[in-house]
């Protein structure tokens, strides 16, 4: 069983910065896509970031500059390095994880995610 558990959320304010984790367990780690996605209240989600499991990683226009997504899979973990925050990145964060199509990630959504850690940024 896939299971994926976030921390590191909170609340900060604009400019400041915040690195989530994931501790992911049940399955062998270095064989799957691993990613960020965030949902606020009345928005659609949104993947923010994946990450293949040679480290190939796209990630959104929206935060591209900003946030750094890496892995390490010795140690079965996923991180989301958030920089210059803004109040519009306030969101629930989400680990997600999926079979690695041809070494890569296929894209959004993935199968399986975590329970999720809330970030507020406020102005």
């Amino acid at each position: 069983e896939v299971q994926l558990v976030e921390s590191g959320g909170g609340s900060v304010q604009a400019g400041g910065s915040l690195r989530l984790s994931c501790a992911a367990s049940g399955y062998n780690y270095s064989n799957y896509c691993m990613g960020w996605f965030r949902q606020a209240p009345g928005k659609e989600r949104e993947g923010v970031a994946d990450i293949a499991p040679v480290g190939s990683f796209s990630v959104a226009d929206s935060v591209r500059g900003r946030f750094t997504i890496s892995r390490d899979n010795a140690k079965n973990a996923l991180y989301l390095q958030m920089n210059s925050l803004k109040p519009e990145d306030t969101a629930m964060y989400y680990c997600a994880a999926d079979n690695a199509v041809r070494g890569g990630c296929a894209g959004w959504p993935l199968r399986w995610r975590g329970q999720g850690t809330q970030v507020t940024v406020s102005s």
